[in-house]
């Protein structure tokens, strides 16, 4: 294996030509990943639509929840069976699940339906998701695997923005069905090309193919399923410190154990022990973790910041955060022009580096601050997380042969998930106990001092009495004074600057793997 900075250089220069006829294929690519990102999003601003429908307001955030559940815990399943069964059938059986789903979707009689089937939805999601960047790597030589990628991170950016809109214009102008009605027709293209126009080549090796780990695929998924339910209701549908949250961290781990236990006598584990055993692949998990936990901060809480302390709407808070989307998938395209000479390590290296500064200077803003002024932050932001990601992903691509390219895919995705569940929760609980903290100081300085303080309540201040009221009370500012509605922002501008600083401390953890765990040059296999 090559190591070194040069080594990659001359293996990418001496890439066999391309084969011809992909572009059916990049084509049936993009559109997999377009379906993948837009059903995460796109139910978001129909909510009220479907609620008034169907009912159930105290669940529907399972609908979101319910679908990157599924998309998740099936990542490491899908990755496997790619590597084993190979990756066409395991993409036709994606998408005609995500269909399936689709459809079960547009006729649901009540919310309990609609979620099971956002369910059936996911688990299609999750084979898209997968397997759409592995033969993305397949498909391309590593001189030319950025800007394929860089389409993909494009596709992926601009369907989860428009999701939302989308979503809006079927509820407001048509029905909320055809949210997902409308998957048929470009699931159907996207099942055709695959189906016409990707040939894989002949497995490589000889004899039988290696059995599947199915008790391996059920304890994964369980696992994963159990601990993700308790990042992504816990705080929100019951307290951290309930029964029903203990009880499922401690169900995630001893089924962790079990599936540690299974994977160690399985002949081909679904989660092979290399992942973790192979410094480049254990390093790019981590660091692919982390950025997970970072990059909830700008995708979850800069719109609230831009409508709640700026006043833009919800259109132009969208807008503040695509700048992101825009110089990400650039800097992602031009970052082979760097890792070629300086290595892939360097350049994540100089692109966190890069994000890190850009978060710490979020809290520095002015208040209440300019539009363009976020959004130039998110600019920059975007270019630097382009520099980190992609790299790191076409070095672990680059470091294995066809047969587990699939598998060490599926497995830096699966951490990146992780840490978007992990940070959700974890900046979920700053963001509220911030403001938490600060409705109380304005209730206690309203209502006076001594005794009189003590049993003041943030009502009497003029403030909202409790967290889920900042939001609704902000969009009617003529129900507050003119005083209770600054400190309020105030306080939201608050939050959102320590989940700020929260990032930025992930963005630390990076450089910190990069520097400590990774290996200095990555191996680069040739092309195969």
């Amino acid at each position: 294996m090559g190591g070194g900075t040069e080594d990659t250089e001359a293996i990418a220069g001496a890439a066999p030509a391309p084969p011809r006829g992909r572009g059916p294929v990049v084509a049936a690519l993009m559109l997999g990943m377009a379906l993948a990102a837009l059903d995460g999003t796109i139910v978001a601003t129909a909510v009220p639509q479907i609620v008034g429908d169907l009912g159930g307001f105290s669940v529907f955030s399972w609908l979101f929840s319910g679908y990157l559940l599924a998309v998740t815990v099936t990542l490491p399943v899908y990755g496997k069976l790619s590597d084993t069964l190979g990756r066409k059938p395991v993409l036709i059986a994606g998408i005609v699940i995500f269909l399936i789903g689709s459809v079960l979707c547009a006729s649901a009689w009540n919310m309990a339906a609609l979620i099971a089937f956002r369910v059936v939805q996911g688990l299609g999601g999750g084979a898209l998701q997968g397997t759409v960047q592995t033969i993305a790597a397949d498909l391309y030589p590593l001189k030319e695997r950025p800007r394929i990628q860089a389409k993909l991170s494009t596709v992926w950016a601009s369907a989860s923005v428009a999701g939302p809109l989308v979503g809006g214009l079927f509820a407001g102008y048509a029905d909320w069905r055809w949210i997902f009605l409308v998957n048929l027709p470009v699931g159907a293209v996207a099942l055709w090309l695959v189906v016409r126009h990707l040939h894989e080549p002949a497995r490589p090796g000889a004899g039988p193919r290696p059995r599947v780990d199915w008790a391996g695929s059920l304890a994964v998924f369980a696992t994963a399923t159990l601990l993700l339910t308790a990042l992504v209701q816990g705080g929100v549908a019951w307290p951290w410190l309930s029964v029903p949250s203990l009880g499922l961290l401690a169900g995630s781990a001893a089924l962790a154990c079990l599936t540690v236990l299974i994977e160690r006598r399985a002949a081909d584990p679904i989660i092979p022990g290399w992942v973790w055993k192979r410094r480049t692949i254990a390093a790019v998990n981590l660091a692919l973790g982390a950025l997970g936990l970072l990059i909830v901060a700008p995708t979850v809480f800069l719109p609230t910041y831009a409508q709640s302390v700026l006043g833009l709407g919800p259109i132009a808070a969208g807008f503040v955060l695509s700048a992101m989307t825009l110089s990400w998938p650039v800097s992602a395209a031009l970052s082979n022009r760097v890792y070629n000479r300086i290595g892939f390590r360097r350049t994540a290296i100089t692109g966190m580096c890069v994000a890190l500064a850009v978060l710490l200077a979020f809290p520095l803003l002015p208040f209440p601050g300019e539009a363009w002024q976020p959004a130039l932050i998110m600019l920059v932001l975007g270019a630097g997380l382009g520099l980190f990601q992609l790299p790191l992903i076409i070095g672990v691509q680059s470091s294995v042969g066809w047969a587990e390219r699939g598998t060490a895919t599926a497995s830096i995705l699966f951490n990146r998930q992780i840490g978007q569940s992990v940070g959700a929760a974890v900046f979920g609980a700053v963001a509220n106990g911030v403001l938490a903290s600060r409705l109380a100081a304005g209730a206690g300085a309203g209502a006076g001092s001594g005794a009189a303080g003590s049993a003041g309540s943030a009502a009497e201040a003029g403030l909202p009495g409790d967290l889920d009221a900042v939001s609704s009370a902000l969009s009617h500012p003529g129900a507050l004074s003119a005083s209770s509605e600054e400190y309020l922002r105030r306080a939201v501008d608050a939050a959102v600057d320590h989940v700020f600083v929260g990032a930025a401390g992930a963005a630390v953890l990076c450089v910190l793997v990069l520097l400590f765990v990774a290996p200095r040059e990555f191996p680069v296999l040739p092309d195969e």
